[in-house]
């Protein structure tokens, strides 16, 4: 019987399964819809479109970096629970992803999404597949992928937190090691801003207004009120911006000095191009229920 695009997608409506998925069960039953149906139930993919609407905050931030250190990705890919997220399966699914997002660069998860992985399978029907044989929610949340002279990474506690940071200037070839110092940086600091020219004008003024009736609150003469917020304004750069901030290895000196300090030793300049920071599950609702009931509660049933 031959399959038709229309009923892999009367197939892929009932089920929620992935649409290669459909298409290799109807070929296995000769069409028939209904066998199809069972057909993806025994092999657990029917399963996996029930599973989406489940809150996925736990997971892991991975990193990929090409060997000659001018482009690297970050991606936050994740699953309902850390028990999974620590399993060799789902680490070998997002270390993939990473890697390909690392040789395609595409240009956001809808993207990636559409796009094949090397054995020709959409990376989203791998990912349903994922879903089937692991148990739970997953998902490919965003991604960021830098060009540049040197791209470093850094992930601190196995995935909680990825940071990227791409450097250029003449310096920026020899600049790995410092890379990733930054990165770490970042890691610990979180910045909002890469320098005060990033700060937009509203911010300031909004930072300013309060640092005013502050300073206005605590009975300080007006005639001083202009130095004292000029004062919180530049401690407020010092706090927000990466080059402003003191290096986490050496508070003495600011980012932009070590960076002004390491072209002695990398033959030539270096700056921050851009950076971004990945803490998993930021802005996600967390899970609140007891997994080990829930367990539980599928054992009884």
């Amino acid at each position: 019987m031959e399959i038709t695009a229309n009923l892999v997608k009367d197939l892929r409506q009932r089920t929620g399964a992935g649409m290669m998925d459909c298409k290799k069960a109807l070929v296995s039953t000769d069409g028939n819809i209904d066998k199809a149906v069972d057909f993806l139930r025994e092999k657990g993919l029917a399963a996996a479109a029930k599973k989406s609407g489940r809150i996925a905050a736990e997971g892991a931030v991975v990193a990929a970096v090409a060997a000659d250190g001018k482009s690297g990705c970050l991606v936050e890919v994740n699953s309902e629970t850390d028990f999974v997220a620590k399993n060799d399966d789902f680490q070998k699914f997002a270390a993939n992803v990473a890697e390909h997002i690392l040789r395609h660069a595409p240009a956001d998860v809808a993207t990636l999404l559409g796009q094949t992985m090397a054995d020709g399978t959409p990376v989203a029907e791998r990912l349903t597949e994922r879903i089937a044989t692991i148990g739970e929610n997953l998902a490919i949340r965003r991604l960021v992928r830098f060009e540049a002279a040197c791209v470093a990474s850094y992930i601190h506690m196995g995935g909680k937190i990825g940071v990227l940071v791409a450097l250029d200037g003449d310096g920026a070839a020899n600049g790995a090691s410092l890379g990733r110092d930054v990165a770490m940086h970042v890691a610990a600091t979180s910045p909002l801003y890469l320098q005060r020219s990033d700060v937009p004008a509203a911010d300031i003024d909004h930072e300013r207004s309060i640092f005013r009736a502050q300073a206005l609150e605590s009975g300080k003469p007006e005639a001083v009120v202009d130095k004292i917020v000029t004062g919180r304004l530049e401690k407020f750069f010092a706090e927000a911006c990466l080059l402003e901030q003191p290096f986490v290895k050496d508070t003495d000196i600011a980012v932009h000095k070590l960076l002004t300090e390491s072209a002695k030793t990398l033959g030539g300049h270096v700056i921050v191009n851009r950076y971004a920071r990945f803490e998993l599950g930021e802005g996600l609702e967390k899970r609140s229920d007891d997994f080990a009931a829930e367990v539980a509660a599928q054992l009884k049933g």
